[in-house]
């Protein structure tokens, strides 16, 4: 009996000291995984969408517009090629674009009807699901950062007006006079666009949000989205909203799910366009949610949510995206859209106009 007993005891020792295969063994060799860099990485930027015609743009405009795609886009590269996260790389390409008076973000935001500047933000992490938003800042040089900061250092995912600037001055990010916002070509549209309601003999604001000029000033908005080294996706959007807007509006930039979304089962988007229809197409989520649920490519969804869904619903614009192989999307059904992609192997693509 005694000698059964040791046998049972040394056997359950041996198993004991064996290691386990189970979910423990598996999740150590994710960690493993994720904590090796990859060779595979990109990223996706855009400047918004709209009626942009080559017989509009002068030839020194439009370099402008191509050097600034393409200073961003090597900028947010550059800190993915180094080893950076998706997140870092997505913030300082946008950055570069708020910094810009040729995109209606940041610097070059547009102007409110009361002649003000009003900005939205948001990010998305894709390896968390963490997100961060701002609406209605007048006083935060870059909307981005303020979006990035809510997401890592406070428990709320949106916050707005006031209480966000507070927010971004407790944060110790760069705050600046509203004034600094002023551009001279933004103010003029506004003043165009207050002109042509004046004028107009029916004052039925239906007429005017028509009106293809009008219509026209509603697109305007930066994005980037990036899959880092460590396979990690990121999306990120900021703008000044719509030329002329009223009460606060807020359109799509801001809201998750509509402007942003950034999931790593799935891929990472950014939208620009007439923010009210992303908003109830849920855009950005849509193309993911197509991607998990019915296993098509990034390309398939991205243009069945553009070109069909959104299309159907009466909406216009575009998104950038990225899924987590590396595959891009740049898909709009406008004249036009600033967009930029450039792969690990270090490839640049600079398009404006939709046969580049």
């Amino acid at each position: 009996m005694r000698l059964y007993m040791f046998y049972f005891v040394g056997l359950l020792f041996i198993q004991c000291d064996m290691p386990y295969k189970g979910k423990h063994t598996e999740e150590k060799s994710v960690n493993k995984e994720v904590l090796n860099p990859s060779e595979n990485f990109g990223l996706v930027i855009h400047g918004g969408a709209g009626t942009i015609l080559k017989k509009n743009m002068t030839d020194s405009l439009e370099q402008a517009y191509r050097d600034k795609l393409e200073e961003a886009t090597k900028a947010g590269h550059t800190i993915l090629s180094n080893g950076g996260t998706s997140m870092q790389a997505v913030t300082a390409a946008i950055n570069i674009m708020e910094d810009s008076p040729l995109f209606n973000a940041g610097k070059g935001a547009v102007f409110t009807h009361k002649g003000t500047n009003e900005l939205d933000a948001s990010v998305m992490d894709g390896k968390t699901l963490n997100a961060g938003a701002i609406s209605g800042v007048t006083t935060v040089k870059n909307p981005i950062n303020l979006a990035v900061a809510v997401m890592n250092k406070s428990e709320h995912v949106m916050l707005s007006a006031q209480g966000a600037e507070q927010f971004a001055k407790e944060q110790g990010l760069k705050i600046v006079d509203p004034q600094y916002f002023y551009t001279e070509r933004r103010y003029k549209s506004l003043q165009k666009i207050i002109e042509k309601e004046k004028t107009e003999l029916d004052h039925d604001t239906k007429v005017s949000f028509m009106d293809p000029f009008i219509k026209d000033s509603k697109y305007g908005t930066v994005g980037c989205v990036a899959l880092d080294k460590y396979g990690n996706l990121a999306a990120g959007t900021s703008t000044g909203g719509m030329t002329n807007k009223r009460y606060n509006r807020i359109g799509d930039a801001p809201i998750i799910g509509a402007g942003t979304y950034a999931n790593n089962a799935s891929c990472a988007v950014s939208s620009t366009g007439w923010g009210e229809y992303f908003i109830r197409g849920m855009v950005a989520h849509d193309i993911a949610a197509m991607m998990e649920y019915k296993e098509i490519t990034l390309q398939e969804a991205a243009h069945t949510v553009i070109q069909e869904k959104l299309t159907k619903l009466g909406g216009t614009g575009g998104i950038v995206s990225i899924d987590r192989q590396g595959n891009v999307a740049m898909e709009f059904n406008t004249a036009g859209m600033y967009r930029a992609h450039m792969n690990a192997a270090g490839d640049l693509d600079i398009k404006i106009y939709k046969n580049d």
